[in-house]
């Protein structure tokens, strides 16, 4: 079977721009300005959006507003609004906060989830024995994230097996879906496949998402793998915004728009209505004060002619 011969009908977009692309940046952004970003990305059509993360703000300064940010979004129906919690600190802010999903995050790289944490692997899951259980018993969904799965800043490339065994023990914690992450946007077409391979023998597609950044260029060629084999969730940030600031180097996610545009393109519904998520780009660039990466995001969306 030739690539994009077996495509999915419908893909879900999980929009992460107003956490994971805000939190790198270095002036610190308004919460107004945080919700009017949330806002736009739901009026585009976006139902799955990462809004915030209950993390020290000591350690990620852009995040302290993060419980101003979850009760000032407005709810609507079919939304569902996340954010990340690293320990049952962070759960319970979130509660407090009336966040209805959670997601916890492990490096597959140990040298990374030290930087990140400030823990082993090890203790990072048994940690989140207090914090998935609680959350589920409390009738919270709970997400999992596995950063490095394509190689690490510090230690080069990462074992795949390990990343396999992280994302078992986070699914049978609870999560009902584990994103695997190119936090560095290192990873290859030929590579995606072969993690996805050694996924899938094990974890079927459905609870498999991939977050991919871009910054070699690939992670489109990356989507398009995971597209052909059964992968229907992934993360993107609109205009390409973020970083990690724990990944020296590290672009942004790759730009739901640029993502928006391909499989729009190859037929693929999304529930998104392209010309207002562009408008979202336009509002994201507008209060970091600056032009984002993302393709589509500079050069419009108008499509050539036929």
């Amino acid at each position: 079977m030739a690539l994009l011969d077996s495509l999915p009908d419908a893909v879900s977009v999980y929009e992460v721009s107003p956490r994971d692309g805000l939190q790198n940046e270095a002036a610190q952004v308004a919460t107004h300005a945080k919700v009017r970003l949330i806002e736009a990305l739901m009026d585009a059509g976006l139902r799955r959006i990462e809004i915030a993360s209950f993390v020290s703000a000591t350690w990620v300064p852009q995040m302290a507003d993060a419980d101003q940010v979850a009760r000032l979004v407005p709810p609507s129906d079919g939304v569902r609004f996340s954010a990340l919690c690293p320990n049952r600190r962070g759960l319970d802010r979130a509660q407090r906060a009336g966040v209805s999903e959670i997601a916890v995050f492990v490096s597959a790289s140990e040298t990374h989830n030290r930087k990140n944490v400030n823990k082993s692997i090890a203790r990072t899951l048994k940690t989140f024995e207090g914090v998935i259980g609680p959350a589920l018993d409390s009738g919270m969904t709970v997400r999992g994230y596995v950063s490095t799965m394509w190689g690490c800043p510090y230690e080069g490339e990462v074992d795949p097996q390990v990343g396999l065994q992280i994302a078992r023990a986070l699914l049978d914690q609870g999560c009902y879906q584990v994103s695997l992450g190119d936090t560095i946007g290192v990873g290859t077409p030929l590579q995606t496949r072969r993690i996805l391979e050694l996924f899938f023998r094990e974890v079927p597609a459905h609870a498999v998402a991939l977050h991919l950044h871009d910054t070699r260029g690939t992670a489109l060629a990356n989507v398009l793998v995971g597209l052909e084999m059964g992968v229907t969730t992934f993360d993107t940030s609109v205009g390409g915004l973020g970083g990690c600031p724990f990944a020296p180097g590290a672009a942004g996610n790759l730009a739901t728009e640029d993502l928006v545009y391909a499989l729009h393109g190859m037929g693929i519904d999304t529930g998104i209505n392209l010309d207002r998520l562009w408008q979202a780009g336009q509002v994201a660039s507008a209060i970091v004060g600056r032009d984002l990466p993302g393709k589509v995001h500079r050069a419009g969306i108008r499509a050539l002619s036929r």
